[in-house]
């Protein structure tokens, strides 16, 4: 039963690593593509 926990547990954080990768790398291209682009001066 601990073990299940466990193995559990360890999916949960590692789940919570990749969507915290995820996110900051859209949120590093988003930022990228705001200070790449020229502003639009209509």
């Amino acid at each position: 039963m601990v073990k299940k926990l466990l193995i559990v547990a360890a999916v949960v954080g590692v789940a919570a690593l990749v969507a915290k990768k995820v996110k900051d790398a859209n949120d590093e291209r988003a930022l990228w593509h705001e200070a790449t682009t020229s502003p639009d001066l209509r």
